[in-house]
């Protein structure tokens, strides 16, 4: 732990933010976390929050969500069991075959645990599918949270190591002096810092571009209903064609529709009964699921797919973190955003996922 640091402002309290302000503030760290809303009121509180490393990602972001995934489990140790992670895989075949093939060959070539499996092991690792696919791929070490309560476990991790939380106050302006940050003006008073930590979502682009650091986002609606409380239905995230679901810990059947990059529905309550009734034809035992809420959310997503996380260039002491896998990144994105301020270094594993990419393109 250092003796005394810097003061760092941390700007976002969804799971990101919180788990920078957690690692900054378990090193000694003095940290202020603000947030316009509540925590995990954006992004964060609306994401599947499903941890994985699975397909479509080039290795070294493959690499980085696999780092993730390990972090997690330091995590529970560390947080001593406040942090509630539910493992036990995901099962996936929304994939054409040769692609599930493909898949799993890259992946298991690369070390991933994950192989194919057969209906007959289908149905009893979920015997509650009333139709289990041929074949699909098991990823072993996968696993869910809830994003509202981890959030809020990692910032009272923070408040337990020193940070302070301040919620309802958003930034005006970001003060910078001889290209270095000096704090930020807020309705509530200026606030003074040596580094600030950008963990906005998809704010970030805004925020970025009125100090000249250009960093190119596309927001991605996604929707997600949530059952009330039922019994055990699920052991694991399962991702069928045309629907992803999961069980979280208190019961709730989460399920989400991807579209593609096109627009949210006009309609997101009649789509949200939709999926609930897609669910329980897929699902036996599920006739008595009632929805509680369904949830249209913008993912924040950089131009390229790719997290940016580290240094902005040009602005000394500014801290960029924004990804749309933030559930999976924030473990890792925690601890090495800590590294890379406290200690002034350049942690190599964020080499391909620099803010700077942008400025160069």
């Amino acid at each position: 732990m250092i003796a005394k640091g810097p003061n760092i402002l941390v700007v976002g309290a969804g799971i990101i933010g919180a788990s920078i302000a957690y690692h900054l503030a378990r090193r000694g760290a003095p940290v202020t976390v603000i947030d316009r809303g509540q925590p995990a009121g954006g992004a964060t509180g609306q994401s599947f929050a499903w941890i994985n490393a699975s397909y479509r990602n080039p290795k070294p972001y493959y690499r980085l969500r696999v780092h993730g995934m390990q972090e997690y489990r330091r995590l529970e140790q560390e947080l001593d069991g406040a942090l509630r992670v539910k493992w036990g895989g995901c099962l996936a075949w929304d994939l054409e075959p040769d692609d599930l093939e493909r898949f799993v060959r890259q992946h298991a070539s690369w070390g991933y645990d994950v192989r194919v499996v057969e209906r007959a092991e289908i149905r009893a690792m979920e015997p509650r599918l009333i139709e289990p696919p041929a074949r699909a791929a098991f990823a072993a070490a996968e696993g869910t949270v809830e994003p509202v309560a981890a959030t809020t476990t990692l910032l009272n991790a923070a408040t337990h190591w020193g940070a302070e939380i301040r919620t309802g106050i958003g930034v005006d302006e970001i003060v910078v002096k001889d290209g270095r940050v000096r704090g930020v003006t807020t309705e509530a008073g200026a606030i003074n810092a040596d580094h600030i930590v950008l963990a906005v979502g998809i704010d970030t682009a805004a925020m970025s571009a009125r100090l000249g650091v250009r960093l190119p986002m596309q927001s991605s609606p996604g929707l997600l209903v949530f059952s009330k409380p039922a019994p055990p239905l699920l052991n694991r995230v399962v991702e069928g064609p045309g629907l992803h679901m999961k069980q979280d810990p208190d019961g709730r059947i989460v399920a989400g529709e991807d579209f593609g990059g096109g627009p949210a529905p006009n309609d997101p309550e009649a789509e949200g009964a939709r999926l609930l009734d897609l669910i329980k034809t897929r699902l036996r035992d599920a006739d008595g699921l009632e929805l509680e809420r369904v949830s249209v959310g913008l993912r924040p997503i950089p131009e390229d797919r790719l997290p940016a996380v580290g240094a902005a260039p040009g602005v000394e002491g500014l801290y960029v973190a924004v990804m749309h896998s933030g559930v999976t990144l924030a473990p890792i994105v925690g601890r090495v955003a800590a590294t890379e301020i406290l200690d002034g270094v350049r942690v190599e594993l964020l080499d391909p996922f620099r803010p700077e990419r942008f400025a160069k393109a």
